[in-house]
């Protein structure tokens, strides 16, 4: 007898799980608005020295604005106006003849910058000068966030586990909520990269979390569905975040305002049930008899529950030792466990390094910023409808070795594409976007089906903290475009190829009971681990077990 046959007599898919869908939603809109943020917080807009510095008289100021940068500003190789170097002192003979400017004594920039602010308002990088020599601090700081959601993960992912996932969701919330909007009020660069190390370590209690308490919640026919529906919402938040930047053009107010959807989500989460699961396996079972029952109540099941009593729950899931406490350390003490905790970190690193290395390189296609985010938001909607088919035809393990194999095919191709053919480009990079997010949305179903209840939390967040690790290279990585363009691709082709690889050495999932205990996973065998679940649909003489029970 499991869990998921109790989930089937009170509907393992009705008012409650949809209600409770609906309630994730909200909070989860924040994860792509945070994780995509600083797309256009850090962007550098078109800048040049302010030449305040050569006012040397007269002549100078009589000058227009065009002839004074004439005088002022060096020529680049290809014509344009420096960005970060200014004349010694005006030449004026380069307004009769400009040009014999190449051997013309030049200094950085020594009063500052002038920004074009006819896109963005205010960035990082207008905001503190993070330009010139201190333009790689831009991609820092998406690295920093990355830290502090690969920190989360492993800390939200234990706490979880240990007390529980709707308290630890509570405290996420919060978490992101109060650093989210510090970081909008900082008053010097430091201040902001503490504040969005710590905005990252809370909302990466909001991405495991909410995905482990859905799926514990559903039945085996319909964690597909459910898996897909919420990495919707992070399709169609990335597709809302391109119009909240484009209006929003001030990147404290834009940070503000991409927080702001979590004020409600804290009200909202007295609706949230604690997972049963959970509560079954900690031994808490008259817990779990009262969501269990408010799950019967609201999908119309309340005969089933009327006879069920709490301590038959205790045999729903057979734990060794109800009291034990479980931690990282489970995740190598046996070799089952150690292997799978192995391989779902190679993957889940893959996934993201290779992710996020097209969605933070949006500028590199070519494009107006706006409508490249557009259309990699848009084309990761038929990623997600298509794979509903893949994810039950195939199987999560190929589908998820496909996905990674065709993301990497289409960086391949993008790197014997000119520049200039940015059409040509924008299409292989939309795709490319397509298959990881196909792949990102089957690793979060997948990782949460392959690990046992006491361990999920556990297992997926190691396996995120191994995902964010590759996040945070992902802008580093992106730095080598300096030395050779092609470098960054030729990395992502790589890591997306042992990923895929490595995928197929995990077991399959479909259509399998989710494991409770790690005896689960140390005992199965491969035959049986495949083998399809029969039996979960409600029957009469369930109910006449748990009486005679």
């Amino acid at each position: 007898m499991k869990f998921e046959n109790v989930l089937a007599e009170v509907n393992g898919f009705g008012r409650f799980q949809i209600r409770t869908l609906l309630l994730l939603v909200i909070p989860r809109m924040t994860l792509p608005f945070h994780f995509l943020l600083n797309n256009f917080i850090s962007v550098i807009p078109s800048h040049r020295c302010n030449i305040r510095a050569l006012d040397d008289g007269e002549i100078f100021r009589s000058l227009s604005l065009e002839d004074k940068l004439v005088a002022s500003i060096p020529l680049q190789s290809d014509g344009s106006p420096s960005s970060c170097q200014m004349f010694a002192e005006p030449q004026y003979h380069l307004l009769y003849n400009s040009t014999n400017s190449t051997d013309l004594p030049t200094i950085p920039c020594q009063d500052g910058w002038v920004y074009d602010n006819s896109v963005f308002k205010s960035t990082l990088a207008t905001e503190w000068d993070l330009v010139c020599d201190k333009r790689s601090v831009n991609r820092v700081t998406a690295t920093i966030f990355f830290m502090g959601v690969m920190l989360g993960a492993a800390v939200f992912g234990y706490l979880s586990d240990r007390f529980g996932r709707k308290g630890t969701l509570l405290v996420s919330y919060i978490m992101t909520t109060i650093f989210g909007f510090a970081s909008a009020f900082s008053y010097n660069f430091n201040m902001f990269a503490a504040m969005r190390f710590f905005t990252g370590f809370g909302i990466s209690g909001i991405s495991i979390i909410s995905i482990v308490l859905c799926v514990e919640w559903v039945g085996i026919k319909h964690r597909t569905l459910v898996g897909v529906l919420m990495s919707l919402d992070w399709s169609f938040s990335t597709t809302l975040l391109p119009g909240v930047a484009y209006f929003v053009n001030d990147w404290r107010y834009l940070t503000a305002t991409v927080t702001s959807p979590l004020l409600p989500a804290i009200i909202c989460w007295r609706w949230l049930p604690e997972s049963a699961r959970w509560l079954i396996s900690t031994g808490k079972v008259n817990s779990a008899h009262f969501y269990l029952t408010k799950c019967a109540k609201l999908n119309r099941r309340e005969e089933f529950m009327a006879d069920l009593k709490p301590e038959i729950l205790s045999k729903v899931i057979l734990v060794e030792d109800e009291n034990r406490k479980y931690s990282y350390m489970d995740l190598v003490k046996t070799p089952k466990m150690r292997r799978l905790a192995l391989l779902t970190g190679i993957v889940w690193f893959g996934v993201a390094c290779v992710y996020y290395g097209i969605s933070l390189n949006v500028p590199g296609f070519g494009v107006d910023i706006y409508l490249t985010q557009f259309i990699y938001a848009i084309s990761e909607i038929p990623g997600k409808i298509f794979i509903i088919f893949f994810l039950n035809k195939l199987g999560r393990r190929w589908t998820q070795a496909g996905t990674l194999g065709f993301t990497g095919l289409c960086l391949f191709c993008n790197i014997f594409v000119p520049q200039n053919m940015w059409i040509a480009r924008t299409a292989f990079g939309a795709a490319g976007k397509m298959f990881a997010e196909a792949a990102f949305t089957t690793v979060f179903l997948y990782t949460t089906e392959l690990y046992p209840t006491v361990m999920r939390q556990n297992g997926l967040g190691f396996s995120s903290f191994a995902a964010r690790t590759g996040v945070s290279l992902s802008p580093l990585v992106m730095i080598l475009e300096d030395v050779k363009s092609y470098l960054p691709n030729i990395i992502f082709i790589l890591v997306a190829c042992i990923a895929s690889v490595s995928t197929s050495f995990l077991p399959e999932t479909l259509n399998v009971r989710l494991p409770e205990t790690i005896e689960d996973i140390e005992q199965t065998s491969k035959t049986s681990k495949r083998k399809l679940c029969e039996n979960l649909e409600p029957s009469p003489g369930l109910l006449l077990f748990f009486v005679t029970s």
